[in-house]
């Protein structure tokens, strides 16, 4: 018997599908890009792109099995908890910063649904955190030198 209920587990691991997550990071990009920050948006979409590009080729080199299927390999590390960190910070860092604990809270339902439904370990989920963060540093860095270059010769 599941301790959470399966469709709340269903849905906090739906939270990381590209499908959910990536509209909410464009939405924060085109009202960021509306207020004029085009730089922070094109970070926060370049942020994005890299988290397959970076996750896939991990995934390969360790070809870790699933906590369900362990004939099967891939699942390190979670590419759905590295989406949905990037898109639900890179959104609130877009939008507002009082957005931030609600990304908190969706990329913790994120990975806890993950892990509650059996498509990922636990280490699987943190590694994703990890990536995601390492990513949204990254661009942050870049959003943070564009600025800082327009600020000293305007």
């Amino acid at each position: 018997m599941d301790t959470v209920p399966r469709g709340l587990s269903e849905l906090g691991a739906d939270l990381g599908n590209m499908t959910v997550a990536l509209p909410v990071l464009g939405c924060a990009m085109a009202y960021a890009v509306w207020r004029g920050r085009r730089a922070a948006a094109l970070y926060a979409g370049l942020a994005m792109a890299l988290v397959p590009l970076v996750v896939v080729p991990l995934k390969e080199w360790t070809a870790r099995p699933g906590p369900l299927e362990p004939w099967a390999a891939g699942y390190y590390p979670s590419g759905h908890t590295a989406t949905a960190m990037v898109a639900y910070f890179g959104a609130a860092l877009l939008v507002s910063r009082r957005l931030l604990p609600v990304a908190a809270v969706l990329t913790a339902a994120t990975g806890a649904g993950l892990v509650l439904r059996g498509f990922h370990w636990p280490l699987d989920v943190l590694a994703g955190l990890c990536l995601g963060l390492l990513i949204l540093t990254l661009s942050s860095v870049g959003r943070r030198s564009s600025g800082n270059t327009c600020r000293s010769s305007g």
